[in-house]
């Protein structure tokens, strides 16, 4: 899945504020609509080729479903962010809703989801949270979504394996994942938010699936983008994005432009 015809894919995240009926929700859908507006004409002016929104301020996050609430609130954003962007734009409903996801993205025109975990079962904050693949796949189909791209993370941040642990048992997945769970990207980050990638376990990933695209989903920074951006078919950003490299604010226009400088520098050599 690609957003360009040459050079790695430059995605960057929305973290929706908090929204309503989640614990620390204290703005109205006209405050969020225009934060996210905000936010979505930020990035398609610094040149980003897609945006993905994702309901960041929503923690403590449930473990699989979320409420009707959430899902409505986010096709709103969702449409908010498409259309004040003018680009391609993903779903990423917390912890791990794929089909919610989808639901927003059939609605919005989205181009792809993010699910973080598709295959296997990890522990997380929210307990021991495990792939719902099946129903995923059988509802895109149901749907007639079929070109709603699924980007899968593997390893990823903020959870620990059940079983094998280590590079390996990550390229494993990552096999598992486009082989088995027929996702069209996969994404490799570091152990938390804003954690730099493992070069190795990047290496290791790419190698491991050949011809389908890896992004980096964690850790790249203005100053190491260049470096990255030869390394992986792309990036997907947030915490960069902002002041202090604090995630969950607005985007800074300034240092949203300076990353998308600093990455195109890297995939255009």
């Amino acid at each position: 899945m690609r957003f360009r015809e040459k050079g790695p894919s430059l995605v960057g995240v929305i973290h929706l504020a908090p929204l309503p009926g989640s614990p620390r929700s204290s703005l109205t859908m006209r405050s969020l609509r225009a934060r996210t507006a905000e936010d979505a004409h930020a990035l398609a002016a610094a040149g980003f080729d897609a945006v993905l929104i994702e309901n960041f301020g929503d923690a403590p996050f449930f473990r699989d479903a979320v409420p009707p609430e959430t899902i409505a609130a986010m096709a709103v954003l969702a449409e908010v962010a498409r259309s004040a962007s003018g680009l391609p734009l993903g779903v990423n409903v917390l912890r791990n809703d794929g089909a919610a996801a989808l639901a927003v993205a059939v609605a919005t025109d989205a181009r792809f989801i993010r699910v973080n975990i598709l295959s296997g079962a990890r522990v997380a904050d929210q307990g021991v949270i495990q792939t719902d693949s099946a129903r995923l796949l059988r509802l895109r189909r149901h749907l007639d979504a079929t070109t709603v791209a699924i980007v899968a993370d593997v390893g990823v941040k903020h959870s620990a394996p059940l079983g094998a642990s280590g590079d390996e048992a990550v390229a494993d997945e990552a096999v598992e994942v486009v082989e088995r769970a027929l996702a069209d990207a996969v994404v490799v980050t570091g152990s938390r938010t804003g954690a730099e990638v493992d070069p190795g376990l990047l290496a290791r990933v790419r190698s491991a699936v050949r011809g389908h695209p890896v992004w980096l989903g964690s850790g790249v920074r203005a100053d190491t983008a260049a470096r990255w951006a030869d390394l992986a078919d792309g990036v997907i950003v947030g915490s960069a994005l902002r002041e202090g490299g604090r995630a969950g604010g607005p985007i800074d226009p300034l240092l949203a432009q300076g990353f998308a400088r600093a990455w195109r520098a890297g995939g255009e050599r």
